[in-house]
């Protein structure tokens, strides 16, 4: 499977931006896409803003002991080389299978993916070193945090290839949206399909929200019936 370019339109991510994750699941739930929010995906610091960007892949498997080694931090297949390889503007996307007593990545690691310009880590493992973590500013949505290191749980195997991810296939490339209420995936190849769609129902809800504001009740309104839609056809202009 090809890996579709890592840079993404500025006018995509800015509009994107203005919808949100909430949103993007009804939009997909439509497309017949269910299983699209990874789960576990918390923010650290409340306040951290909306992002988007393509999905650069991580996997780890469980640890072996011969391989999970402080020694393979030096490795060519290591975590330290896919951050060196990752493009400025994508987000991190690591498969830890759920495991939350090792931290995948800590302050270090983070600092140099800030540095690098990495939108953001996304996993459904934890961080460890979480003070320094915060301190670099790196947006990171995860499960919490853990001071032992990966390789007391983990291996870490490859890089740009697809996972799974909070009980979600990901795949290199893949558009991820984040915000407070966590990390929703759009297929790479529905992109085109999606945005719009989005974009039409942030209209239709904030004028079904402007409509509640004013008194009116919900059935027929929430979802709109025909009259309903009339009304907001004629209105919509204003949203």
């Amino acid at each position: 499977m090809s890996v579709p370019d890592m840079a993404l339109d500025p006018a995509i991510v800015a509009t994107l931006q203005k919808v949100t994750t909430a949103t993007l699941t009804t939009v997909l739930l439509k497309k017949g896409l269910r299983n699209v929010w990874i789960r576990g995906t918390i923010p650290i610091r409340p306040g951290q803003p909306r992002l988007v960007g393509r999905a650069f892949t991580l996997r780890f498997v469980p640890a072996r002991e011969d391989l999970a080694t402080p020694e393979s931090w030096g490795s060519p297949i290591s975590t330290r080389a896919a951050i060196e390889d990752m493009p400025a503007g994508c987000i991190a996307v690591a498969d830890a299978m759920n495991v939350t007593d090792a931290g995948i990545f800590g302050d270090i690691l983070c600092a140099r993916m800030a540095k690098r310009g990495i939108s953001a880590l996304i996993t459904d493992g934890v961080v460890r070193d979480m003070a320094g973590v915060l301190g670099t500013g790196l947006p990171v949505w995860c499960r919490g945090a853990a001071a032992p290191a990966s390789v007391t749980s983990l291996t870490f195997v490859a890089w740009q290839q697809p996972i799974a991810c909070g009980g979600v296939a990901v795949f290199p490339g893949d558009v991820i949206v984040v915000d407070q209420d966590g990390a929703v995936l759009i297929p790479a190849n529905l992109l085109d399909e999606v945005i719009p769609l989005a974009v039409e129902q942030e209209r239709l809800e904030a004028w079904i929200m402007s409509e509640v504001e004013r008194g009116v009740p919900l059935p027929g309104l929430y979802p709109p019936n025909a009259e309903a839609k009339a009304r907001y056809d004629a209105d919509k202009h204003k949203f």
